[in-house]
């Protein structure tokens, strides 16, 4: 039913939906089933199924609608983020070089220096809201780009568009963590990225109640292929259930993600008012450095966004332990406001400022958020 000429709204509504062939139902049913009927000689049933490890009704059909919303000619879904992360930089062959933002989730940079440098990938850090940079850095060894745009937790934002054209000068892939964005404000394939990542565990699913990850790729070729292969024998699928969630939590994705953008410029908006605060850091804002980079390829600026105190990480604690509305707690996406202060949850060896705090702007009333805020820095 869904096709490429719908209004996002509505292809994310009707995405990987079929009717149910035996009963005609219109929801998708969850299928429990670990095995799958084959033959005698181990021939498999149109359905191409024969254990849930490698492919499960549920996944199939959340895989086809990912194809759909990002516009690509493969998905892959996973247990998590890190699954799917994990797994493509486990699907690169030989050795190299992999560049990654020095701005990203900080699970994306321990992966790539304790399991991809060990394998004989020499990984190194670039500012990826320079292009210039990326460009002086890119060389005939590297193998991958890893962008995140926009970046986890600073809001920096990549020309995805240039890095690729930079990327496939080299011969180089180039694969996009579009989490903070969700496929719909932003369709990194479409801008030229060969692979693009979701935690699908943030907006996709969008009620914090279900993990998982997602690789789309643009092409059906030896990468997606490795990658497959590895999900399979590593177990490393999305269980049924989880599957079914998150395809259920795609169907709202277009206007709950209206609600976050908005909600978000307004707090953005108000942040920037407020002398306590040294910067905020929202795409959005026509103060961000790359605004005209972000207006370019997003259809809006996103639910998140972060500001530092100028009083330093004993500000950044007293605001995030006097908001009420807003909780404390990981992740992002979700209908509930939350707040992060991210060097206190990073270990030992955080990368992020001590007067920074996370805010994943939810579904609340704009007034009531701004509220909560302005409570908590009148304690300052």
């Amino acid at each position: 039913m869904a096709s490429e000429s719908m209004k996002f709204s509505t292809l994310v509504v009707h995405a990987g939906a079929e009717p149910q062939p035996h009963t005609a139902a219109v929801a998708d049913s969850i299928h429990l089933s670990t095995t799958f009927v084959h033959a005698a000689d181990g021939k498999r049933a149109p359905a191409g199924l024969e254990y849930q490890r490698e492919a499960h009704p549920n996944a199939l059909a959340l895989e086809r609608a990912l194809c759909s919303v990002e516009g690509g000619a493969e998905s892959l879904c996973f247990a998590s983020g890190m699954a799917a992360i994990s797994a493509l930089m486990h699907g690169l062959d030989g050795n190299g070089e992999v560049l990654i933002g020095t701005d990203v989730y900080q699970g994306t940079r321990t992966l790539a220096r304790e399991f991809l440098q060990p394998a004989g990938f020499n990984v190194r850090e670039v500012d990826h809201a320079d292009s210039d940079a990326f460009e002086r850095a890119i060389g005939p060894l590297t193998r991958l780009v890893w962008l995140e745009t926009p970046s986890n937790p600073l809001l920096s934002v990549g020309d995805i568009a240039r890095t690729a054209l930079i990327c496939k000068a080299h011969s180089a892939l180039l694969a996009v963590d579009n989490t903070f964005a969700s496929p719909a404000l932003q369709n990194p394939l479409r801008l030229g990225a060969d692979v693009v990542m979701h935690s699908t565990t943030k907006y996709l699913g969008g009620h914090s109640d279900v993990m998982g990850g997602a690789l789309v790729f643009a092409r059906n070729d030896r990468l997606f292929e490795r990658v497959a292969h590895y999900r399979h024998l590593h177990g490393a699928l999305l269980p049924p259930f989880s599957a079914w969630l998150t395809l259920r939590g795609l169907r709202t994705l277009s206007v709950r993600m209206d609600r976050h953008t908005r909600n978000a410029l307004g707090v953005a908006e108000y942040l920037a008012t407020r002398s306590e605060i040294e910067r905020v850091n929202y795409p959005g804002l026509a103060s961000h450095p790359n605004h005209a980079v972000a207006a370019r390829q997003m259809r809006a600026f996103g639910g998140m966004l972060s500001f530092q105190l100028k009083g330093g990480r004993a500000a950044a604690l007293r605001v995030a332990d006097a908001l009420d509305l807003f909780t404390n707690a990981t992740s992002l996406g979700g209908v509930e406001s939350l707040v992060e202060h991210r060097a206190s949850v990073e270990g030992a060896q955080p990368v992020t400022a001590d007067n920074l705090l996370r805010l994943s702007i939810g579904l609340e009333d704009v007034d009531d958020l701004i509220a909560d805020l302005a409570q908590a820095l009148d304690t300052l």
